[in-house]
């Protein structure tokens, strides 16, 4: 699903995806959404289409759910993730609702406590990727000419890697850690939003507003990011949404190898640590890896509603 969904956002739309900013009258006055009672109703006409789609809401309510459980984490887990806290292979039941480890400790605390890890690396390195993309894919459709041959080279060379191989070949050289995970990710990452919004640039360069501005002598910078890329967010919004999965995906992943980070507790981790156990606890991969599937399809199902809301050509639908 989450590369179905990317390439409905680029092939329903000419030349890599014009979407809802660049078809609205009135969006470009100004290189914006108007005036805040527009802006208002922009809004309350996007929860309509977005609304329609029970699965969106549901994938809504599910990242929600999850957000809202690593906010208030310290609180909702019952006991330390690391604490040995009972017998170990206690299975699910009233005093553990998940059950306990190998070692004795929660499986509910270590999935909520999980679940702060997985979406934080998946939310930083879906915006770092979505800022390098933006950057390159915005120069480069802008730009053209030399610039964007020597960009999209760059561009393709980094796409043609093999992105899981690569990242565990570099997080195993350079050490665990959060830090060099999201980094790690962002930096494999960025291409397919790169080659959107370049796409999104080249539809949009042409058109009357960006040529009144280069008449009027704006700078070149301005254009760019003032009255073009605002007109190009809604492809970029829904792109990021389902990096956040793949990176969620690949996070988990790393963990799984042993390649997360030890000070923390990961649902990759927990899995990985499980892995003895899958005849004997079968709560054990259970719980994390619910988690992991549910987070991720929360992920999809959002992306494809909000590709269904902002895609002018599904409006009618």
């Amino acid at each position: 699903m989450l590369f179905s969904t990317r390439a409905s956002v680029t092939s329903d739309t000419p030349q890599g995806g014009q979407l809802a900013g660049a078809e609205d009258p009135g969006i470009h006055e100004k290189g914006g959404w108007g005036t805040d009672r527009a802006v208002g109703r922009r809004l309350r006409v996007f929860w309509r289409r977005f609304s329609r789609s029970r699965s969106a809401v549901l994938g809504l309510g599910v990242v929600f759910f999850f957000t809202l459980v690593t906010l208030v984490a310290t609180w909702v887990a019952p006991h330390d993730p690391t604490a040995l806290i009972a017998q170990p292979f206690i299975s699910p039941g009233p005093r553990y609702p998940l059950g306990t480890d190998n070692l004795g400790r929660d499986v509910l605390s270590g999935v909520v406590y999980g679940a702060r890890v997985s979406l934080a690396v998946g939310f930083l390195a879906a915006a770092t990727s979505t800022l390098i993309g933006v950057i390159v894919g915005a120069i480069s459709g802008y730009l053209g000419g030399v610039t964007d041959a020597l960009l999209m080279r760059l561009t393709e060379l980094f796409q043609v890697l093999p992105r899981f191989f690569l990242a565990l070949l570099v997080v195993a050289l350079a050490g665990p850690g959060i830090g060099k995970i999201v980094f790690v990710i962002a930096i494999l990452s960025w291409p397919p939003m790169a080659r959107l919004v370049r796409a999104e640039f080249l539809s949009l360069r042409e058109r009357e507003f960006v040529e009144a501005a280069r008449a009027l002598g704006v700078a070149t910078p301005t254009i760019i990011f003032r009255d073009i890329l605002p007109n190009a967010l809604p492809s970029v919004i829904v792109a990021g949404s389902l990096d956040i999965a793949q990176a969620i995906l690949l996070e988990a992943g790393l963990s799984f190898f042993g390649l997360g980070d030890p000070n923390l507790t990961s649902w990759g981790g927990m899995l990985n640590n499980a892995l003895a156990f899958l005849r004997t606890a079968w709560w054990m991969p259970t719980f994390p890896g619910l988690g992991i599937f549910l987070t991720v399809l929360g992920f999809n199902l959002l992306g494809d509603g909000l590709n269904d809301a902002l895609n002018p050509r599904l409006r009618s639908r």
